[in-house]
């Protein structure tokens, strides 16, 4: 399982899945993590991906609901909507990196009593596990190609955003149309870089020629 989308501005933040088991054939020759790939290239995988896995699903957390309940939270949220498209319960979900956000803390101890979701199958956390581990890899080439193309059909809603060509991160081109435009119901306006601004805007008269100002921190894509 992996995620993409973490770090943007705007857009879902989406997770793949990519089930196997010891009976799976060799992965696709080039599975690689996705942001090593052409665009062309990752697209061209998804069906070669898609023959390979017993099965395969992507999970989608809107930029409202993390605005809700969070990043972390949304990325459990988009992990558990992938794993409850599957017919096979993974026996263990592999996550890339070393923070297990799939598993809600409510499923220890007491709070999973009263908690309204059925437990996470068991995770195991893996530095770099979309370079060592194919399904991995395979979920994060999934996951990348999905969110690619609904930040493309977004594209046309806001096209002075240019998520075409950014995909909601935070590129030099994308931050001089938040200045000149401001955020849209799309972004994150939760995120810190938004509620100072939203602030300052909320102090403004209706005729103020006064501009939005984000921090220009640059997100590496997918982190």
């Amino acid at each position: 399982m992996d995620e993409v989308g973490r770090g943007a501005l705007a857009g879902p933040v989406s997770v793949g899945v990519v089930v196997i088991d010891e009976r799976t054939r060799t992965a696709p020759a080039g599975v690689k993590d996705s942001k090593l790939l052409s665009p062309r290239a990752r697209e061209a995988m998804v069906p070669r991906v898609r023959r390979w896995a017993l099965e395969h699903a992507v999970g989608h957390a809107s930029a409202a609901e993390i605005d809700q309940i969070g990043i972390i939270a949304g990325l459990r949220l988009a992990g558990r909507r992938a794993l409850a498209q599957l017919t096979i319960v993974p026996d263990l979900v592999i996550l890339d990196g070393n923070h297990d956000w799939l598993t809600d803390p409510r499923q220890e101890g007491l709070l999973a009593l009263v908690s309204d979701q059925p437990p996470a199958p068991p995770v195991r956390t893996m530095i770099k596990a979309d370079m060592k581990c194919s399904s991995v890899a395979a979920a994060s080439v999934l996951a990348k190609v999905e969110r690619d193309s609904i930040l493309l059909a977004l594209h046309d809603q806001h096209p002075h955003y240019n998520w075409a060509g950014n995909k909601g991160y935070s590129a030099p081109d994308h931050l001089a149309a938040l200045d000149e435009h401001g955020p849209c119901e799309l972004h994150r306006r939760s995120w810190r870089r938004f509620t100072q601004a939203d602030q300052v805007l909320d102090g403004c008269d209706a005729g103020s020629d006064s501009t939005l100002t984000v921090e220009r921190t640059s997100v590496k894509e997918g982190a």
